[in-house]
């Protein structure tokens, strides 16, 4: 299936949480995305979206060639692995990972693991996305996604 990318957006664009569409890249795979923003969809040259890893859910290796690609996580626990390195992931937390270093994020706790990741330049990142199959985000996800940072005292 091929994805258009679409026109570069000459006004501000909103979203609520309710209509962001979320994909899984594969019918298997145990980890799916929301799309804040990306090319497909919104014309950026970045991919935004909030990565959701079921429980024992992680990423395949993977690597990108000029991409950085960028983890905050919300809500969940975790491991990210970096060419051997190896960090512990929580609320709060982050991961940078340069172009080149193979890498894998997974989910270590109990629940759901909810990571924002942004990837600049796209490296064709949001068309992998989009070409896969539609999943519904859960009510759930909708509440960690809808839930702002505490305000500075």
């Amino acid at each position: 299936m091929t994805v258009q990318l679409a026109p570069p957006p000459t006004a501000p664009i909103a979203r609520a949480p309710k209509d962001l569409k979320a994909y899984k890249i594969s019918p298997n795979d145990t980890n799916y995305f929301a799309c804040p923003a990306d090319p497909v969809q919104d014309g950026v040259p970045f991919t935004f979206i909030v990565e959701i890893y079921e429980k024992g859910g992680a990423t395949p290796p993977n690597t990108h060639a000029v991409a950085h690609e960028f983890f905050f996580i919300l809500e969940g626990t975790g491991k990210g692995i970096c060419d051997g390195v190896e960090v512990d992931l929580s609320p709060g937390s982050s991961l940078l990972i340069p172009p080149g270093k193979e890498h894998v994020v997974e989910n270590t706790g109990e629940g759901k693991l909810y990571a924002l990741c942004a990837m600049v330049p796209n490296e064709a990142f949001a068309e992998l996305i989009h070409a896969g199959q539609e999943v519904p985000l859960t009510d759930d996800d909708l509440a960690v996604i809808s839930r702002s940072m505490p305000k500075a005292a």
